[in-house]
């Protein structure tokens, strides 16, 4: 009898291997969605990852990371409310201090944002990647080792450096048209399953002739 699929809830995909959890089973913010399969790997303590990783999410923006991402060690997302006033001569936060300093709360709270933070499904984000806020990585990149992601990411590009630049396309635009078309990461698990040779090893004509239904 042919093995099932792995469970997408199970918290410790590979039980042998503790420092890798599924982040969907973990994550408990209603401000923080991750689709099914996007792991986090970190030999300390990875069901730490909501709160050593998504740092100053006090709301109201969303850190949405898609399915099938892989999240190398040290990985962080800086949210919104890390945010200081720019405008005035200091940028040193006041209020937060307390005693007659916090009567000027107000001069801190609404800063401008930059939105949710949108990671697309099957992206990698190398050893210490930093993302920062209001960024949007497309399905498909690779954030290099030790970035800091301050501007959004095509579908299938390569990103690296601080900040981060665009190294190269992993396909032309054709080819990436046709990808997000099929979206493999949205098949049946079943059938993605029988065709996890062509996902990991294909050419993009191999997956298109591998999508289920009609072609």
């Amino acid at each position: 009898m042919p093995m099932a699929p792995p469970d997408p809830t199970v918290l410790h995909p590979m039980p042998e291997a503790p420092r890798v959890v599924l982040l969907k089973p973990l994550v408990t913010s209603p401000l923080i969605e991750v689709g099914e399969f996007s792991y986090y790997d970190d030999p300390d303590d990875p069901t730490a990852f909501q709160t050593r990783n998504v740092l100053y999410h006090y709301g109201p923006e969303r850190l949405v990371i898609g399915k099938f991402c892989a999240l190398g060690e040290g990985v962080r997302f800086v949210m919104n409310g890390a945010n200081h006033r720019m405008d005035g001569p200091s940028t040193f936060p006041f209020p937060i201090m307390g005693g007659a300093w916090r009567e000027h709360f107000d001069l801190i709270t609404g800063l401008p944002g930059r939105g949710d933070t949108v990671i697309g499904n099957d992206v990698w984000l190398g050893y210490q990647a930093m993302v920062m806020p209001g960024v949007r990585i497309g399905h498909g990149a690779i954030v290099a080792s030790g970035s800091v992601v301050v501007a959004d990411v095509p579908d299938y590009g390569i990103v690296g450096g601080n900040p981060a630049r665009l190294i190269r396309r992993r396909y032309d635009d054709a080819d990436i048209a046709r990808l997000l078309e099929i979206a493999w990461w949205d098949w049946p698990l079943e059938h993605l399953t029988r065709q996890l040779a062509t996902i990991m090893s294909g050419t993009v004509d191999d997956l298109v002739r591998a999508a289920p239904g009609p072609r």
